[in-house]
């Protein structure tokens, strides 16, 4: 949210209305035996339900922090709140760490630096499901009323109900339980490692180094502007990085977004290496390397590369709306070997149900040091074995658009061919993902943040997919 939006009074607003979720709400289990173990930790302490609190490094995220723990206390909850930034993924371990009802991340991830929100994460660790986001919404304040107006006084870090903690040493114990840190330290990698600025500046090195990795970190210092570019992890944004990796002949570049739940990553040529593929050898490594069985979920626009591999190792393949709540809910079942999405997302089986970069940068790291290759020449042989998978994401104004309608139309009369090639089935899991009988895909899916359609294409061929992506542009044009 921008700033008119995103402001003291309207995060008051927002925090009264997740206490009272909270306090009403007994699924979350306050009596629980993890919660009366961090309790009796606290010696005499309040028997109130425990939130753990962290921000990024956005402009004034770690007062928005403070403002929320001061809210949070005000309602009799306890907080433990992050002394200094933390990536999402550290405040989700240290949820169910400690028993805690859920946690508060002050954070527009990938976002670019004028925004800023709130993220919770409820007490599995995993992303907030639509049920509690509604419940939490309605909860909300008028803006008129006088909870949003005013800060509380007698609550804060020098309350006996808001601790400050390092939440690093439980975050890093916990994935350095999940990555092979002997084979790393054997293979003598050397890597790099950029946080974009963000909240894994002091994280990403650190827990690399700690695998036995020799790292090398750029953009490790706090700039609230991100070095004038959105915090993503995507080729433009990772261009210094690629050419880190190539001058100082590293191994494996390896980045991670603004609030660390999404990944980047580089071979040692400098490529940049998409989600989609990543996704495909993580698999095929986690089987290969490390002997670990399960099923595997996606979302519906993610590449089929997944499937071709996982399917080779029978593994089922489960395909989810788009959203990682939606994959994080079946993670939550411990029957997944892997959850994943197009967009950087990724968490395994015994991690928490919630995406994280930073287990993926391992997971790459830990793959290279299993297979002594180059990252390129895994992936070559990786296609070799599966063919090509040519993916594409694009977007286009809706602005002009009459999408209900449109959505409407296609339902009842979607296109039969597509760039001459016959359709074979119609995916309506979330949009549509119109098939071709070689594997071939087109996907149009309504943005549900911005005034945007996304069109997802993947193919065999480059030409193929470029007229793909222009039938998708045909079909919002209504020339289709």
């Amino acid at each position: 949210m921008t700033a008119d939006v995103f402001n003291a009074a309207n995060l008051q607003r927002l925090t009264h209305a997740l206490s009272s979720h909270i306090q009403d709400n007994a699924e979350y289990g306050f009596e629980g035996a993890d919660y009366r173990r961090y309790i009796k930790g606290r010696g005499k302490g309040p028997k109130q339900p425990l939130v753990v609190v962290g921000y990024d490094t956005r402009f004034m995220s770690e007062n928005f922090a403070r403002l929320v723990s001061d809210t949070l206390a005000s309602h009799a909850i306890v907080v433990r709140q992050s002394n200094a930034e933390a990536p999402v993924p550290a405040v989700a371990c240290a949820v169910v760490d400690t028993g805690a009802v859920g946690g508060v991340t002050i954070t527009a991830s990938e976002g670019p630096s004028h925004l800023n929100g709130l993220k919770w994460t409820p007490f599995w660790g995993g992303p907030a499901i639509p049920e509690i986001t509604d419940d939490i919404e309605l909860r909300m304040p008028a803006p008129s009323s006088q909870l949003g107006k005013a800060s509380p006084r007698g609550f804060g870090v020098t309350s006996a109900l808001v601790d400050q903690e390092d939440l690093r040493e439980g975050y890093f114990s916990r994935l350095g339980s999940i990555i092979d840190g002997k084979t790393i330290r054997k293979a003598k990698l050397r890597v790099g490692t950029d946080p974009l600025f963000g909240s894994t500046r002091t994280y990403l090195r650190p827990f690399m180094e700690a695998q036995g990795a020799e790292a090398l970190g750029i953009h490790e210092n706090r700039d609230v502007l991100f070095g004038g570019k959105a915090p993503y992890t995507g080729p433009d944004s990772l261009a210094e990085l690629s050419r880190f990796v190539v001058k100082n002949k590293l191994n494996i570049g390896l980045a991670c977004d603004s609030d660390g739940d999404r990944f980047g990553i580089i071979d040692e040529t400098g490529s940049w290496v998409s989600p989609n593929e990543i996704l495909a050898l993580v698999v095929e490594h986690l089987v290969k390397n490390r002997g670990m069985k399960g099923r595997v979920c996606r979302n519906v626009f993610t590449s089929h590369f997944v499937d071709a591999v996982a399917r080779t190792h029978g593994l089922e393949v489960r395909e989810t709306p788009v959203g990682f709540k939606f994959i994080g809910e079946l993670m939550r079942s411990g029957l997944y070997l892997l959850g994943g999405e197009e967009s950087g997302g990724l968490s395994i089986g015994g991690h928490v149900p919630d995406k994280d970069g930073m287990l993926a940068c391992a997971l790459m790291t830990e793959m290279l040091a299993f297979e002594k290759k180059p990252l390129s020449k895994i992936r070559q042989e990786l296609h070799k074995k599966f063919g090509e998978f040519n993916t594409v994401k694009t977007s286009v104004s809706s602005r002009d658009m009459d999408l209900a309608g449109l959505m409407e139309e296609l339902s009842v009369k979607p296109p039969l061919d597509l760039a001459g090639f016959s359709v074979w089935r119609i995916d309506q899991t979330d949009g549509f993902k119109f098939i071709l009988r070689d594997g071939s895909w087109l996907g149009l899916h309504p943005s549900g943040t911005e005034p945007v359609v996304r069109i997802y294409a993947e193919a065999t061929s480059k030409p193929k997919l470029d007229k793909l992506v222009e039938e998708g542009k045909k079909i919002l044009q209504g020339k289709k």
